[in-house]
């Protein structure tokens, strides 16, 4: 990507729905300029999602930065099926949930004597190697060891708020099967979340 192209990243012109697919078909097309232009009004959103996962900016700003070269090299995949900004969230949440695995095997425990009383992580601030809502995370991770088709389904309605026919439309799936394993992935999901002391 050229510097202009990085320096665009930085702002959205606020296109609406059809713009923003319009964009992108002319990226998948091989329109450079287009898929620049795609970017930097898409990248507001990929960093909202990634925050949603990882609250730690600095967490949230590699995910997305990750989630934007994905975006550019896999633009191909996108079907026009539905909207763009569907199949972008999608990768925005993989984007996350990757960029925790990586910082989780990459994590150094702490010396227990070094560390001193441990105090509740504020999660404005603090990496989710550090304890901001690893129990979802963890969850999540252990459901796609067990039950993988239920893990995308139940991110984007439970934690993305996404309509359940988008997701269908998303995942190929009909809407009874997609509202089953979203149904199914609760119940497997909720004795893995740690409850809350206050």
């Amino acid at each position: 990507m050229t510097t202009a192209g990085m320096v665009g990243l930085m702002a959205s012109t606020g296109l609406d729905p059809d713009e923003v697919d319009e964009l992108a078909r002319d990226a998948q097309d091989g329109d450079r300029d287009a898929l620049e232009r795609l970017l930097a009004e898409v990248r507001p959103r990929v960093l909202n999602v990634c925050r949603g996962v990882l609250p730690h900016g600095p967490d949230a700003e590699d995910a997305c930065q990750e989630a934007l070269l994905s975006i550019a090299t896999k633009i191909g995949q996108w079907r026009r099926t539905g909207r763009f900004t569907t199949w972008l969230h999608v990768v925005a949440v993989n984007s996350a949930r990757t960029t925790y695995r990586r910082m989780k095997n990459q994590a150094v425990p702490a010396d227990p004597q070094e560390v001193g009383p441990l105090d509740r992580p504020d999660p404005r601030t603090t990496s989710v190697i550090a304890g901001t809502r690893l129990d979802l995370l963890e969850a999540m991770e252990v459901l796609e060891r067990e039950h993988p088709q239920y893990v995308e389904p139940l991110l984007l309605r439970d934690v993305y708020g996404m309509a359940y026919a988008d997701i269908a439309a998303l995942v190929g799936l009909p809407l009874g099967t997609v509202k089953a394993q979203i149904h199914h992935g609760r119940k497997l999901v909720r004795p893995l979340l740690r409850v809350s002391g206050g």
